[in-house]
């Protein structure tokens, strides 16, 4: 099919559109994380942004915009969030008084332990097999890196 054609008599009805999977296999994913995370006492977007401090502590308010693809907008209130709830601390960058470090704290890292069955929960509410989770993964990655690469373009 060439690029922006349509299959001759396509009619466009949400259950034909692919946006429309992703948009509801969203919404469902969202349902399988809420009550693994509403125990932590985290919203998705929180969780993020703990993955990402587990993976490497003390890491810039920018730098997890990048990582997360989230606007400082987005992710400044998001944090102060996690600072009120005890799990993270926010301290000017020692070499750049402009940047911002979270870092976790005690109850932050002790946190990561309490959630560590959320990934094998989630895998397994997806029902697929690891190659096929690994094909969806990558599969959703390119589509992802393409819409953002011709977002920019355009």
């Amino acid at each position: 099919m060439a690029k922006g054609k349509l299959p001759a008599g396509f009619r466009p009805i949400p259950e034909s559109m692919l946006c429309f999977d992703i948009y509801a296999t969203h919404h469902a994913v969202g349902q399988v994380y809420h009550p693994l995370l509403s125990g932590l006492g985290l919203t998705y977007p929180q969780y993020l942004v703990m993955l990402v401090l587990w993976d490497g502590d003390g890491v810039t308010v920018g730098d997890l915009g990048q990582r997360l693809d989230l606007a400082s907008s987005t992710l400044t209130p998001l944090v102060k969030r996690l600072e009120s709830q005890g799990l993270v601390a926010r301290t000017r960058d020692a070499t750049d008084e402009r940047k911002v470090r979270v870092h976790l704290t005690e109850a932050g890292q002790a946190m990561e332990a309490r959630a560590s069955h959320v990934p094998a929960c989630v895998a397994e509410a997806f029902g697929l097999t690891t190659a096929e989770f690994s094909t969806l993964h990558a599969m959703l990655g390119k589509v992802r890196q393409t819409l953002q690469t011709d977002t920019e373009v355009a």
